[in-house]
C-alpha cells in the first residue's frame, strides 16, 4: 500500500491522547459498556472473562498519568503522502483521511449527511463517552462520542498474540472496520447488534463493518482526496489484500477461542468464524457495492 508522495495529510481527525492524562467522563467511575462496538471488545469479555472495560485496574503512575512513550507532533511530522510512507504514525492519519473521503462522497449510504468521527489515539487506558477502557479491549468504536478509539500496540499484538501477519494494510482494515460502525451509527443500523451466536445480531453487525471495510479497499485506489482531488493511495496490492484478510482470520470468533480456550463454542459468538469474516470483507471488496453488505437479510 502506497500513499501519493505529494498529497497533503489532514491531521485534524486524529487526536493524539498517548501518554497524555486521563480525561473525566461526566457522571464518571463507569466501565465501557453500551454503544461500544469493535474489533475485539466483545470477543475479550467472552473468551478471557474481561469485563469490556477498564477492568478495575489503573495503568497509570499514580500521578493520573498514563504511562508510555510520549508522542509526536502529529501536525508536524505529518504533512504528506510521503510521510506516510515512511512513518507508522502518518500512515494511520493518511488511512483515516482517506477512509472518511470515501464515506463522505458516499453519504447516502448512512441515508444522511455524513459526520467526521475522529480517531483518537492512547496509551494503556483512555476515557470516552462510553466509559472508561484499557487496551485489552482492543480498537473500537464508542458511539455515544462518534470517536474511534486506537491503541497503537495492538498491532504489535495482532502478530504476536492473535498470530496475523501484520502490515500495512492489515492495519488499515481494522480501522476501515471500526469506520464501518460510524456508519451503522449514522443510520441506526447499529442498534440491531445485540445477542451471541453465530446468527446474532452482533455476529451481522460486525460481519457487515467487514464488509464496509472491504467495500472502502475496492475504492481506496480511486476517491479523491478532497484536498488534491487525486487518490492519497496510489497503490493497493493483492498480496495487502492478502494481509487484510488474514487479520480478518485471526480476529475470527473460533480461532481466538481455539487459540486461547482450547475448544470453539459457537452459541458464544458476537463476531463471526474467521471465514466468515474473510467472506464478508471479499464481498464488499469484489463489487465496492454498498448494498451487497446487507448481513441482515
Amino acid at each position: 500500500m502506497r500513499f501519493d508522495d505529494d498529497a497533503a495529510l489532514d491531521t485534524s481527525e486524529v487526536q493524539d491522547g498517548r501518554g497524555g492524562a486521563l480525561g473525566g467522563i461526566p457522571g464518571g467511575g463507569k466501565t465501557v459498556g453500551g454503544g461500544v462496538v469493535g474489533l475485539l471488545v466483545l470477543v475479550a469479555s467472552l473468551v478471557f472473562g474481561m469485563d469490556p472495560g477498564l477492568l478495575g485496574s489503573d495503568p497509570s503512575d499514580g500521578t493520573g498519568r498514563v504511562t508510555g512513550a510520549d508522542a509526536g507532533d502529529l501536525a508536524a511530522d505529518c504533512r504528506s503522502g510521503a510521510d506516510a510512507n515512511t512513518k507508522d504514525d502518518c500512515r494511520i492519519v493518511a488511512v483515516v483521511d482517506s477512509v472518511q473521503a470515501f464515506w463522505k462522497q458516499n453519504e447516502s449510504a448512512a441515508g444522511k449527511s455524513y459526520t467526521q468521527a475522529p480517531t483518537r489515539l492512547f496509551t494503556n487506558s483512555v476515557s470516552t463517552g462510553c466509559g472508561d477502557a484499557t487496551s485489552e479491549v482492543g480498537p473500537f468504536y464508542c458511539s455515544a462520542d462518534d470517536k474511534v478509539y486506537l491503541d497503537l500496540g495492538f498491532f504489535e499484538e495482532l502478530t504476536s498474540t492473535f498470530g496475523a501477519e501484520g502490515g500495512p494494510f492489515a492495519e488499515a482494515y481494522v480501522i476501515a472496520h471500526e469506520y464501518g460502525h460510524h456508519i451503522q451509527d449514522l443510520s441506526g443500523t447499529i442498534s440491531r447488534g445485540n445477542g451471541q451466536g453465530q446468527n446474532s445480531g452482533s455476529v451481522k453487525l460486525e460481519l457487515q463493518a467487514d464488509c464496509f471495510a472491504g467495500v472502502w479497499a475496492h475504492h481506496a485506489t480511486t476517491t479523491p482526496d478532497p484536498r488534491s482531488g487525486r487518490p492519497l493511495i496510489t497503490e493497493l496490492t493483492q498480496s495487502d489484500i492478502d494481509r487484510g484478510l488474514d487479520a480478518a482470520a485471526a480476529v475470527g470468533d473460533d480461532r481466538i477461542q481455539e487459540r486461547f480456550q482450547g475448544e470453539v463454542t459457537p452459541d458464544t459468538w458476537t463476531h463471526g468464524s474467521a471465514a466468515q469474516r474473510q467472506k464478508w470483507f471479499t464481498a464488499g471488496y469484489r463489487t465496492g457495492e454498498i448494498a451487497d453488505c446487507d448481513t441482515f437479510a
